[in-house]
């Protein structure tokens, strides 16, 4: 299969509250955006740290407008207070899943520069709700490893 060039590896929240199943994102995309089966994103990690593959990374989704065809994209179900103002409410098992994630994909894609949706020219949204660049370089680990 043709293999994309992958210049952004995008982190997006999925600007719902925390609670939000895959179920129901995924009808939203689907009868609210038009999208049908073609998700937003190809990982999307979960309250609890479980990631799941939405989508083929050879494939393109419909993270970021006009940048598609040389993305990959991450989400964490969350970004969103109960007013609906962005929050970046990543559990430390989202956190934890979505740094070995990014560190996994960069691996494929050495050249690919890690960012968040807002952090594209032209972006009105919080999305992801936090700074990608400054929390990917300074992550620890909350989960100290077994010696």
């Amino acid at each position: 299969k043709k293999m994309r060039t992958i210049n952004y590896i995008v982190v997006h929240c999925t600007a719902t509250q925390p609670n939000a199943t895959v179920e129901a994102i995924k009808k939203f995309w689907k009868e609210v955006r038009g999208w049908g089966d073609t998700p937003g994103y190809h990982y999307l990690i979960l309250r609890d740290g479980k990631i799941i593959q939405l989508l083929d990374e050879c494939k393109m989704s419909y993270g970021a407008f006009g940048h598609n065809k040389e993305c990959v994209h991450i989400a964490y179900i969350g970004g969103i207070d109960e007013n609906g103002k962005p929050q970046d409410n990543r559990t430390a098992l989202q956190k934890e899943t979505m740094y070995s994630k990014l560190k996994e994909i960069a691996g494929r894609y050495p050249k690919a520069k890690i960012l968040g949706h807002r952090d594209f020219q032209g972006v009105k949204k919080a999305c992801p709700s936090f700074d990608v660049r400054e929390w990917f370089n300074n992550y620890e680990s909350e989960f100290k490893q077994a010696a």
